[in-house]
This record gives C-alpha cells, structure tokens and sequence, in this order.
C-alpha cells in the first residue's frame, strides 16, 4: 500500500515501459517440466485491493510444502543475468533458467521440498499501482503476500523469506510487520538504513549506483519511487528516510544473516547492525570476504541455506542447532582467509587500540606525535599515515577516526577515508570490493564535516552515530574535530606488515562501469589541513583480537 512520509511528498517518475525491456504480457498458465510444477502470474489481492503477480515453482510430487519468497522488482522473468554483471564470479551453468535475479534457485530448492516464489511487487512491470522502494509500505504488501501464501492448500502455511541485496532489504521491512505465518529469514547482504548506507555516506551523496538502482527498478506501467530525486531534495534525515529504516528490534524470527567485508559502500554496515538490532532468539551471523553473487550460489552457502530453511520451515533437528553464533573470514589477502567462529559480535575479547597520527613523519603511533600539520588539495591530493605490525595482529570489527581537520578556501569539507593492508616489502594487497572488483581496501569511511553533529546516545568511541538533521558550516581557520566511522572489516596483519591510513578528499577508487560506487558532488575545494599532536590529537582506533 502506498504511504506518504509524513509531512512530505513522495516524488514518483514514470517507468520504463516493460515492453521496452522485453517484458512479455502476463499470461496464467500452469506447465510441468523437469520435476516442477510451475504456476506463471498468479494474481494476489493486497490489502487495498492492488494485486500483484507471482509465479510459484513447487516439486512435481504433490503434498504439502513451506515456502521461500524472493521479493525484488528486477523482474521475476529474470530479465537480466549475471553475465550482465561483468566480473560477478557467477559462472555460466551456475544457476538454471528459473532463477531470479540475486534469488534462491527454484532448481536447487523444490527437489529438497521447498517451493520458491517470485515475485513482480506492486508497481513493477505490468502490476499497477506506485512502486515504492524499500519503505515500510512495502513491508505491508510483502506481508499481505506472506499469508495469503500460508493459505493455499498445498502450502504447510510456513514461509521463509530469502535473497541478496534488495531481496535482503525487504526481508527487513516485511519481517518488521510480524506476520503470523513467517517462520525464518535469511537476509544476504542487505542495507539496513538506506539514508546512512545507500544513498549517503558519512551525508556526501553517492551518486553513480543510486541511478543503476533505479534504472533496474525502474521497470513499471505506472510510476516508482524517485529515489535519486529525493536524495537531491531531502539531504538531511527526516521522516521521508525514516521510512527507509526498518524497525529491526520488532523483528523476532529465527534469522540467519550473512554479510562481507567486501561491499563497503552498500550492504556491510547494514548486514551487520541488522543482526546486532533484530530481537530474534535464534539468529546466526555469517561474514565473507568474496564476491557476494558467486559467494551467494557456491554449493556449501546452498546447502547452509537449505539446512536453516529446513530447521525453521520444516521443524527439522539438524547441523543449524549446533552452528555458532557468528563465522567471519580473517582475510589475508584476495580470495585467501581462514574461517573463524565467535559466540558474539562484537566479538568477545577485542581490544580497541588508540594511533596517534603524526603529521610531520607519516605514520600512526602507539605512543603519541608532536604538534604538526599536513595539507593537500582538496579534489586531488591525500594524505598517508602508516603503522607496522611488531607482531601478528588480527583487525576484526568497527575502526574509526578522530581528525582534527580546516578546510582552506571552502566551508565545508568532504572527507574520504581508508584502510589499505601493505605487504612486508610495502606493495598494496588488494581484496574483492563492491560485488565485482578485485582492487579493494581493508575498509572505508566517509565524512561531510558540516555533518559532524553526533548523536550522543547512539555513539562509541568504535561507531560514531551522527545525526544528519542540521549542517554545521565551517568558520575561515576554524580547526573542527571530525569523527569518521569506518565500516568493520577482518584482516589478519603477520608481522612486519603495515596498515595504511588513507585520508582525502575523493573516492579511494573510481570506475567507469555503473555498477560502481561514486560521490560526484563534493563540496571539496582549496586545501585540506589536518592537525595532530598534543593540541589536536587525531587519532585511529583500530579493533585487535586477543
């Protein structure tokens, strides 16, 4: 059903017209083939009367079945695959013909007993009605679908909720409305507050893949969301992006989560605090290090989805009541880490330790730097600030950095941040990054210093929460302490190997493919000063395992 924010009007465009992008009419037809029943666009009414299409593939064995839903507008046709998406890691062969963009492969699920559902929500393709874009009124169509599915007679009346990306966002919103017949969610890699995670970072508006996620959204008869449009419009928080954060302490079924340290910029930070916040008894959280298309499809992440879907949808005793709590890869270097186990996250035992930076020498210490300052061009230049490990250390978890900083012919500054592992003879090591690159950093964050207002409730020294209501311009010569979060991330450091502190005044890395992170309107100019020693004591604190 579709909501206004309160106090605000929801801007809207129109779609792409489906039959520009191939979309064939609908056409309900029910075919048997290779061990599936398959029933194609099926209506379901939505509370106001709205009904939205779906295509159920169920084992071609009869009984009863419980149910995965994918909810995504990419097109439950599955319009575009993942040779779309040039260096996904998704080998050809991988997934069948029946599957749904970033969604459960109805070929790997019906023969274990499960049915998969598609879905086209309201507003997509040739379903009328306004598409809305991660809002709390897609939840309440989503749980609409959710019982109407418990309903039907060759459904066990339990349903699952699964998928990566924005399948794993709207699980969020739909599991926050409590359905009755939703028994388990299993959200991969899913932004969890869309202002903070997708559509600004640190308030500097990302402003290349909102408009590859609205072109795939894009795809309607009617109109959708004008996400970027808002972006412009609205940058501060307010009612219009409260409606983009779930509730997730309302959300209380069995949850496995996964997350990576490779896609800072979407899907990291929000996998996480989703399952820090969501109140479940039962929720387990996973973190890679791969690419999370191929990652999602490898045959040991199916069969770990099949056991939990199993557990929890079918009431079966299996290897999920033993799993751990939390597994995260240490990463060493690209493609190459250990799995590890943990009781919690944060994870028991960490030590935060405090690095000083020191202007006139370049590099992070232990035990404090002289007074100095270090500048570079706002748009183009950076600074670097080094340290090396005297022992093996692993870096697991939220980093975050205090600067003291003066912006220099602009009253405001955009600040990028990195942290990037060097090898003992001091070469860059690279990591997957951003669903399809391989030249990632450890990890990132952003700031925009006239947004440095934190919320003092919400905020640790490892995870500054800011506020995003006001703008704090900066005075001529005015030196300002900045906090940046900087998103979690786990990497072993050996001996003799540095961790490099990146700080400037632009993305770390640019790419002309549009599926690809970039923030195109900074209010950078001039020069960039940053301040260290005893007066402004810029520091780094960095989470390390005991």
């Amino acid at each position: 059903m579709t909501t206004s924010a309160p106090g605000l009007d929801v801007q809207y465009k129109s779609g792409i017209p489906p039959a520009a992008s191939g979309h064939p009419a609908p056409n309900r037809r029910s075919v048997v083939e290779n061990g599936l029943r398959i029933d194609y666009d099926v209506p379901v009414p939505m509370r106001d009367g709205v009904e939205i299409l779906i295509d159920i593939f169920r084992p071609d064995t009869g009984g009863r079945v419980p149910v995965i839903v994918a909810w995504s507008p990419y097109g439950k046709h599955a319009p575009v695959g993942y040779d779309f998406l040039e260096g996904s890691g998704v080998e050809p062969g991988t997934v069948s013909e029946y599957c749904a963009l970033e969604a459960p492969d109805p070929a790997m699920f019906c023969p274990e007993g499960f049915a998969v559902v598609n879905v086209d929500p309201r507003g997509t393709w040739a379903v009328q009605g306004k598409h809305d874009m991660w809002r709390t009124s897609e939840g309440q169509d989503e749980h609409d679908l959710i019982e109407w599915l418990a309903e039907q007679d060759w459904c066990t009346s339990k349903v699952g909720l699964g998928g990566v990306s924005y399948l794993a966002i709207s699980q969020w919103f739909a599991a926050a409305t409590r359905p009755p017949h939703l028994a388990a969610i299993n959200p991969w890699e899913g932004v969890s507050d869309v202002y903070r995670e997708h559509v600004f970072h640190g308030g500097i508006p990302e402003t290349k893949f909102v408009e590859l996620v609205q072109w795939f959204a894009g795809n309607s008869s009617t109109e959708v969301e004008d996400l970027a449009r808002m972006r412009d419009e609205h940058p501060m928080w307010n009612s219009y992006w409260a409606t983009h954060r779930a509730d997730l302490a309302a959300i209380d079924v069995p949850a496995y989560v996964v997350a990576s340290w490779s896609d800072h910029g979407l899907h990291t930070r929000g996998s996480i605090e989703g399952f820090e916040q969501i109140s479940s008894d039962h929720k387990y959280l996973e973190i890679h290090g791969r690419k999370k298309w191929a990652y999602y499809y490898l045959p040991e992440s199916v069969a770990r989805q099949k056991a939990f879907f199993a557990r929890y949808l079918k009431d079966e005793a299996n290897e999920v009541d033993s799993w751990p709590k939390v597994r995260y890869e240490l990463r060493e270097s690209y493609y190459k880490g250990e799995e590890q186990q943990a009781t919690a996250w944060p994870i028991p035992g960490t030590q935060y330790r405090i690095l000083h930076l020191d202007a006139q020498a370049g590099v992070l210490s232990e035990s404090g730097a002289e007074s100095g300052t270090t500048m570079y061009d706002a748009k183009t230049g950076h600074a670097y600030f080094d340290y090396t490990f005297e022992e093996r250390s692993e870096v697991v978890g939220n980093a975050s950095l205090t600067l003291w900083a003066e912006a220099r012919g602009s009253n405001d500054m955009d600040v990028f941040v990195g942290l990037e592992k060097l090898d003992a003879a001091g070469n860059r090591v690279d990591f997957p990054y951003f669903s399809t690159r391989e030249d990632g950093p450890v990890a990132l964050g952003w700031l925009r210093a006239s947004h440095r207002e934190l919320d003092a409730q919400r905020s640790t020294p490892q995870q500054p929460w800011h506020q995003h209501t006001s703008e704090q311009p900066l005075d001529a010569g005015e030196v300002v302490e900045l906090n940046v979060e900087i998103w979690p991330s786990g990497t072993v450091f050996e001996k003799g190997e540095t961790l490099r502190l990146v700080v400037q005044g632009h993305d770390l890395r640019l790419y002309d493919h549009p599926a690809s992170l970039h923030h195109g309107a900074t209010r950078n100019a001039g020069t960039h000063i940053l301040h260290t020693g005893t007066d402004c004591d810029s520091t780094l604190l960095i989470p390390v395992l005991t």
